[in-house]
């Protein structure tokens, strides 16, 4: 736009001329500041309405990570429940079976014998717990001796890799001992030794226990392998 004659403009032309720049913008900048204006009430109206619960501003993976962690865990003590349960009801059949059926109680003292030759500790540690058991007259004791069940224990004793397996094996020998022949039998067998030489455990002190109470045992029997 070129130089305005202020001589020969007329005063309604020249002020169109000027100030038209002027009021189209300001106009502009009103228009815009009502809409940013309306925007912002509708918003805050809406959010008044409407409020967002806060458990749907949580991520959605964490949610269904947290599902599955909590089935994850309801299966696994379900599991767990139904072995304890297990075991439970078949120790007391066992024990009840052997009481009722002296026959039945033969095959069960063989079944459990023959649970130590399985190499898995948790097997041969069943094993023990239901001889231990068993073992509760003289001629049970015998009994569990003619069919290798001292040897078997003593060998479980020997390589075992934790205290429970040792404590378990420790036990029953103890129950066996409580016979004078049965623990002649384990004297014979080399339980001395075997027994002496297993490590003592500062968590369970059971296991010196069942030790003292062994070779305590073979010494009132004057055993001479015993200084």
């Amino acid at each position: 736009m070129g130089p305005i004659n202020l001589k020969k403009a007329r005063p309604s032309s020249l002020a169109t001329t000027v100030f038209a720049p002027l009021q189209s913008r300001r106009s502009a900048q009103r228009r815009r500041s009502f809409r940013v204006g309306r925007t912002t009430h509708h918003a805050q109206y809406y959010s008044r309405r409407n409020p967002i619960p806060l458990r749907n501003l949580q991520p959605r993976n964490f949610s269904s990570l947290n599902a599955k962690d909590e089935v994850a865990l309801e299966q696994d003590a379900e599991r767990k429940i139904g072995w304890l349960l297990k075991l439970f009801f078949a120790g007391t059949a066992t024990v009840i079976g052997y009481q009722f059926f002296p026959y039945l109680g033969d095959n069960l003292i063989q079944q459990s014998v023959s649970l130590l030759h399985v190499k898995d500790p948790l097997f041969k540690r069943m094993g023990a717990s239901r001889l231990a058991r068993f073992a509760i007259d003289d001629e049970r004791r015998m009994k569990i001796v003619e069919m290798g069940g001292v040897q078997e224990l003593l060998n479980m004793l020997e390589g075992a890799k934790d205290d429970r397996t040792r404590k378990e094996a420790l036990k029953a020998l103890s129950a066996i001992s409580c016979s004078g022949q049965a623990a002649e039998a384990l004297h014979q067998a080399g339980a001395i030794p075997i027994i002496r030489s297993t490590p003592d455990s500062l968590k369970d002190v059971e296991i010196e226990k069942y030790k003292s109470s062994l070779l305590q045992r073979f010494q009132d029997l004057k055993c001479d392998a015993l200084p």
